[in-house]
């Protein structure tokens, strides 16, 4: 295969380097030392260098404990905002990262993911064990519970 040349001639013998044989590579690179001679090169200072994988798992390291800082202190401003729009807009924004509310209305209380805070007696036999209402709002990051509701649970009524 003939390449072409800038000036537009053909060299019928130049051939694409990807198309040389490793045997002729070697020679050319044993001509090229004998011609002018290669000096070795100098080692690198190490000094400066931190391997990629050290900086990608120190810069996670560090995002995620930003992450929880920053999630912390949402949680600090929403037990002390006086605005259900604050709230509500706080809310939101946790969610929009996997942060989520927990208001276990309704829900069998599971002592392993609920707090109780008080009861309310009820001759309801089907309403026992039941969470009554949320008195504080729990949150869950993922799977992982930050901060466990605190609720109150029907309890059966005593005579």
């Amino acid at each position: 295969m003939a390449w072409f040349r800038r000036d537009g001639s053909v060299d019928p013998d130049d051939t694409p380097t990807g198309q040389i044989a490793a045997v002729s590579i070697a020679q050319i690179v044993e001509e090229a030392d004998a011609e002018k001679g290669t000096d070795a090169a100098a080692t690198a200072s190490e000094t400066d260098v931190h391997p990629l994988q050290q900086v990608a798992v120190t810069d996670l390291e560090r995002a995620l404990a930003d992450r929880h800082a920053l999630i912390q202190m949402c949680l600090y401003a929403l037990d002390r905002a006086r605005s259900g729009g604050v709230v509500e807009r706080l809310e939101e924004g946790l969610a929009a990262i996997g942060v989520q509310a927990l208001r276990p209305d309704g829900q069998r209380f599971d002592p392993a993911r609920h707090e109780a805070g008080g009861a309310i007696p009820t001759e309801d036999p089907a309403l026992e064990g039941i969470v009554a209402e949320t008195e504080v709002t729990g949150f869950a990051d993922h799977d992982r519970l930050l901060r466990a509701p605190i609720v109150t649970v029907y309890a059966k009524k005593t005579p």
